[in-house]
């Protein structure tokens, strides 16, 4: 006999213990039928007795089902006959029982029925499959009879309703990440972000364009989370705090030279593309060694050291169109107890080699890319630092930093925002300790990454790399992007190759306005079996009955939620001024549980939150 095959799929594989279920039920169903048959028999001798107190326990009449054997044990030399008619009942009613359930059985056996797994096993979440995914709270058993409330933290993702109409605000506070799909002005301000920050306590870095969100939650932050809140806005000229680069280097470390290196290569790729022409690398050699005799000066002269100092050695007009005398100075500095930096004086040393016209290119190549720190209020709030990267995570209060850029100075700035986050990714996760065999916390406070629009910075290599290790050290990023095409363009974005999905643990999406989005959430979604009924009828059309009708049952195959379905998804609903009144509908995806179908959550339909937000914003930023 050949052996079955084990092809189970899906949820039929989760209950692979069926059978052994099956032989549990079939087991209580012979245990009641026994019972019921006992009492029948019990009840009816008592009958034949006209139910006489002294026959043993009673209640109302009413006697334990396994009383007929006591009593046939005592008194059945007395009363055969009136035994053998009440065995008779229950043996009766026991066979009847056992045939009824039989039948059944080979009815049920002999049913053609359909496979809901054959083609796909997809489903919308429960609320059963939703605690477990995290993003509500599981209650215990007690907590559940008294009602007791369960703390409810993390970061917004969705809002969803019950059968009952009973709504619950879904959030995640483990240590992945969360990446969002919104297009513009769909909600995605005044839903997850904005309710994530008025409630988040731990530290926070925010990219906040027009700096509404320093208008709305920094007052909440500072007053009440009691968060050190730092507005890092290099374009003002009043109201922000400063942060020179060139002080998160780790001067006099084995990682002094690789710090500067990775500050350099960023400085010269702005969009993340790579280093790909001579121009490109040659700029960014020369700029390591500038950047390295610079900050040695200040250590050693208590000179100025900034990007805005390194562009002017390069542009001073006291050398008279020649640089050669800067190439010697890097040639010849004692950097480092009496001896010149091998590093500097190597890059000194290249320049002072090169053709006069090849040099020439490099400086003015070199020039182009410090252009920004021309600007003398940028070279103004790049001087020097009112706080340390590592305060974000080790400073004794939690510290939340804005870095606000108004719309007409986002692409300028770009290529500082993003030294900023690869310096916060870089410096926070240094090196891990263990203990018990665990990872040990080095640090005081989580921190959330919260940046909307990301793709916009260009291509971030290290916080493409960093997403799959940064949450080991307390490290959590809520990403958003207008749809999948911005993600994965190859011009702007990460390719097609991009791992920012594969690391982020909670996907949600708002409804799309690109096909390309829509037909990835179907997908995400999953396949479900749809059973299709068939009816067949043959026979005249003017007789009164038909002379066969024969029933076929289908199984199709479906995704959960088509594209268009995905395309036609109720969205939020604006009054004439294109401001949100009512919530749109939203999708939300955790890796190993069915997706779950819900609500955009709005702050403003929430009191507490509308009060939050209320609070005003300090005058100014807070200094560490």
């Amino acid at each position: 006999m050949l052996d079955t095959f084990n092809n189970a799929s899906g949820p039929a594989l989760r209950e692979k213990n069926n059978a052994h279920r099956q032989w549990l039920i079939n087991l209580a169903l012979v245990i009641i039928i026994f019972t019921v048959s006992l009492c029948s028999a019990t009840q009816f001798f008592a009958y034949l007795f006209h139910y006489q107190p002294s026959l043993g326990v009673s209640a109302g009449h009413i006697y334990l089902p396994w009383s007929i054997i006591i009593w046939w044990s005592h008194w059945y030399d007395y009363y055969p006959n009136e035994f053998m008619q009440a065995g008779s009942i229950g043996v009766s009613i026991s066979a009847i029982a056992l045939l009824v359930l039989f039948a059944i059985k080979q009815i049920k056996k002999n049913s053609v029925t359909a496979n809901a797994y054959l083609h796909g096993s997809a489903r919308w979440a429960n609320k059963e499959d939703i605690e477990r995914a995290g993003l509500l709270p599981r209650k215990n058993l007690w907590q559940k009879i008294t009602g007791k409330q369960v703390p409810h933290e993390g970061v917004y993702v969705g809002e969803w309703e019950d059968r009952r109409g009973n709504h619950y605000y879904l959030r995640h506070n483990g240590p992945e990440h969360v990446l969002t799909y919104a297009p513009t002005r769909s909600g995605k301000g005044v839903g997850p972000v904005l309710m994530t920050l008025l409630s988040w306590p731990h530290s926070a870095f925010i990219a906040d364009l027009k700096g509404e969100l320093w208008a709305m939650t920094s007052g909440w932050r500072q007053q009440y989370a009691h968060n050190k809140v730092v507005r890092f806005e290099p374009a003002s000229a009043e109201g922000s705090a400063k942060w020179n680069p060139l002080d998160s280097i780790r001067l006099d470390t084995e990682y002094e030279v690789s710090d500067v290196q990775n500050l350099a290569t960023l400085i010269v790729d702005p969009d993340g593309k790579g280093l790909k022409d001579h121009w490109q690398k040659t700029s960014q050699s020369l700029l390591v060694g500038l950047i390295l005799h610079v900050l040695y000066k200040r250590k050693n002269e208590n000179a100025l050291a900034s990007l805005a100092t390194v562009d002017w050695l390069l542009s001073d007009p006291e050398q008279q169109g020649s640089n050669d005398e800067l190439w010697a100075d890097m040639i010849s500095y004692r950097h480092t107890q009496g001896n010149n930096h091998p590093t500097v004086g190597a890059s000194g040393q290249d320049m002072l080699a090169r053709d006069e016209r090849e040099a020439g290119s490099i400086i003015s190549s070199t020039k182009s890319y410090l252009a920004l720190y021309r600007d003398p209020v940028v070279a103004k709030n790049t001087n020097h630092s009112d706080f340390k990267i590592q305060d974000l995570m080790n400073h004794n209060y939690a510290v939340s930093l804005y870095i606000v850029t108004q719309p007409s100075d986002k692409d300028r700035l770009r290529p500082l925002v993003r030294v900023l986050i690869n310096m916060i990714i870089r410096l926070l996760t240094g090196k891990m300790d263990f203990a018990n065999g665990r990872p040990k916390a080095a640090y005081k406070h989580r921190l959330l990454g919260m940046i909307d629009e990301f793709p916009s910075l260009g291509k971030l290599e290290i916080l493409q790399e960093s997403l799959a290790y940064v949450a080991g050290y307390g490290i959590k990023f809520h990403l958003i992007c207008q749809d999948i095409n911005q993600l994965k363009s190859r011009e702007a974005g990460y390719g097609q190759d991009e791992t920012v999905t594969s690391n982020c643990h909670v996907q949600n999406a708002y409804p799309p306005n690109r096909i390309e989005t829509a037909e990835y959430i179907s997908k995400l979604t999953g396949t479900t079996t749809v059973i299709k009924k068939r009816v067949t009828t043959s026979g005249s059309r003017t007789s009164a009955l038909l002379n066969n009708v024969s029933t076929t049952l289908d199984e199709v195959q479906r995704p959960l939620l088509t594209p268009d379905e995905c395309l036609r998804m109720k969205g939020p609903i604006k009054d004439i001024n294109g401001m949100i009144t009512e919530a749109g509908h939203m999708v939300a995806y955790v890796a190993g549980y069915p997706m779950i179908y819900g609500h955009q959550p709005l702050y403003f339909k929430n009191p507490t939150f509308l009060a939050r937000a209320a609070i005003a914003a300090p005058g100014y930023s807070d200094v560490l």
